[in-house]
């Protein structure tokens, strides 16, 4: 057994130690050149930093074990794995020759332009409100941002945002279908049910159906937003008339003024943007 780990922030050689012990494996540290080189890559962090390794880690085509330390750990949570023990315990099924191995989809957002470079993200992303939130958060300290700091940078990004008119259109027999046109807060499309350390945007997500799960939140009031916001947790927010959800494996966003697109908490680009699925792109081990 070969096996590569990356160490994200907030991960050490001492975080490593608890899957050396006993087990007969050759490892070495940071992603292996090609495949040949490694059977397994284990990744110590949060979505950031899966976000970041996803290109390379689909080009290997190796199975990955997801061990949560990161500020914001919803890719490990849809994978059922909760904690570094859960990886571990995932980690000796996978040892023991257990099939504890899916093959899951990505998302895939691509910048409209000249130069239309695409960037994998592996939970969900969006633009509006979302991306301001997001782009707050990352500026709070690490250890401030995973406990609560999605909710602290929501408070002062609601003070200043206002909706923006945004066109979604969904692809349908390789043509584009307008679907929404209105003034929006939000625009999410997830491929996981959680973003955000928790936030249920998509309850009804699915690492493996080929679709991405899409959450509009037109404009319904700040005061009714900011209520709106505790039942995001629970996935009680699709009974709000204003949110609206659909299924779609490719849409486009285009926007009244270039906004910020974020995926994973991690900056990706301005739109107008692409959104589609690459479905069966990256094995994992489960918990």
């Amino acid at each position: 057994m070969r096996a590569a780990a990356i160490l994200g922030l907030g991960s050490s050689a001492k975080s490593l130690r608890p899957f050396q012990k006993n087990y007969a494996a050759e490892w070495t540290l940071g992603l292996p050149t090609s495949s040949s080189d490694a059977d397994v890559v284990l990744i110590f962090g949060g979505d950031g930093t899966i976000h970041r390794h996803l290109a390379a880690l689909v080009a290997l085509k190796l199975p990955v074990l997801v061990v949560p330390c990161g500020s914001g750990n919803d890719f490990a949570r849809a994978l059922r794995i909760r904690s570094a023990e859960d990886s571990l315990t995932a980690w000796k099924k996978f040892v023991a020759g257990t099939a504890n191995v899916n093959v899951i989809d990505l998302g895939v957002i691509t910048r409209l332009g000249a130069d239309r470079n695409s960037t994998y993200f592996c939970c969900a992303g969006g633009t509006g409100l979302d991306a301001d939130i997001a782009r707050r958060a990352n500026r709070i300290p690490r250890w401030l941002r995973a406990h609560g700091g999605y909710v602290l940078s929501m408070l002062p990004a609601l003070a200043k945002f206002g909706p923006v008119m945004t066109r979604i259109s969904v692809a349908i027999k390789d043509q584009w279908e307008l679907k929404i046109a209105k003034p929006t807060f939000v625009a999410v499309f997830a491929n996981t049910p959680m973003y955000g350390g928790g936030m249920k945007i998509a309850p009804r997500a699915r690492l493996d159906d080929g679709q991405l799960d899409v959450c509009i939140v037109s404009d319904l009031g700040k005061f009714k937003l900011f209520c709106l916001f505790p039942t995001v947790y629970f996935g009680r927010h699709l009974q709000v008339p204003e949110v609206e959800y659909f299924q779609s494996p490719q849409l486009r966003i285009e926007t009244e003024t270039p906004l910020d697109v974020y995926a994973d908490g991690e900056y990706v680009c301005q739109t107008p943007i692409d959104v589609s699925v690459e479905t069966r792109s990256l094995q994992v081990v489960t918990g």
